[in-house]
């Protein structure tokens, strides 16, 4: 089996999956963490939050004012990158390391979000993983762990979400797909087409299900984008002639991926739901 890649559609962070299974707890408390910014009264959790797509997209939340809980598969990346967006942005942070394959860390997760930074009214859904595997050379287990750690870790995150939500009658889910979700993956497998393709329709029935509830659920579906996982999958020559074939001739950086995000975990989004916005330089227009 190879090791876990990320795709050309959606570069991101590997999900939590600790040897040991449970939780990680490091919090950051900052004089400034009260300052009135848009989200100042928000918390938010982001999945594979350690570097990357996740780490930018929880940077942006951050600065907009929202208290931050990061999930990683490794704890010193989880804590160093809570510690940095703290000395940033003067919010309250907390690094959590849970798997989120499983109900039970799952649950652990969102509960010790809430209990530390007082509610959790934000979750992006950005842990993924993917293997280049043809369909005539892939196990069934690779099948049925890309399966269970893109689509069925980001149902249980979101399950897990919805009962704080609710209590705060308010909440914004905000799941990562990919340009492979409407079309075909580039680099991964077909195990990673239909597990981005599963989360579109997640998210659509999602976002019918609780939209009385003051809950938004929307997805993202990155092209390519320059980050360091992008950069362990291809040299500086593909990355040149991928951007040249490209309407908008260069890659999307992460800071414009995490503004998408941050946009629909605002009260600017309110009456957006169930929709899946592209942001790929044009490389793919439906």
């Amino acid at each position: 089996m190879q090791a876990p890649r990320c795709s050309r559609e959606c570069p991101q962070p590997s999900p939590s999956v600790p040897q040991e299974g449970r939780i990680l707890k490091t919090t950051r408390t900052t004089a400034g963490e009260h300052v009135n910014k848009p989200l100042s009264n928000r918390t938010a959790l982001i999945t594979g939050g350690g570097q990357g797509l996740g780490f930018a997209v929880a940077t942006k939340l951050a600065e907009l004012g929202a208290k931050i809980a990061i999930n990683d598969i490794a704890p010193e990346r989880a804590t160093k990158a809570a510690d940095r967006i703290a000395d940033a942005s003067d919010v309250r942070t907390h690094a959590i390391l849970a798997d989120i394959t499983k109900k039970d860390d799952v649950d652990g997760m969102v509960n010790d979000a809430v209990s530390t930074l007082g509610g959790l009214h934000i979750l992006i859904n950005n842990a993924g993983i993917l293997y280049p595997t043809s369909v005539a050379d892939m196990p069934e287990e690779e099948w049925d762990r890309v399966i269970e750690v893109n689509l069925k870790g980001t149902f249980l995150c979101a399950q897990a979400a919805l009962a704080p939500m609710n209590a705060a009658r308010w909440g914004r889910i905000v799941n990562f797909s990919s340009t492979a979700g409407k079309t075909v993956s580039t680099l991964g497998g077909a195990h990673y087409t239909a597990s981005k393709a599963g989360v579109l329709g997640f998210t659509r029935h999602l976002a019918k299900e609780v939209a009385g509830d003051g809950i938004t659920v929307n997805a993202v579906c990155p092209g390519l984008i320059d980050t360091e996982m992008s950069r362990t999958i291809i040299d500086d020559a593909q990355a040149q002639a991928y951007a040249d074939s490209f309407p908008i001739s260069r890659l999307g950086q992460p800071t414009e991926v995490a503004d998408l995000v941050a946009f629909l975990a605002s009260d600017q989004a309110a009456y957006i739901t169930g929709a899946a916005l592209d942001i790929n330089g044009g490389d793919l227009m439906v």
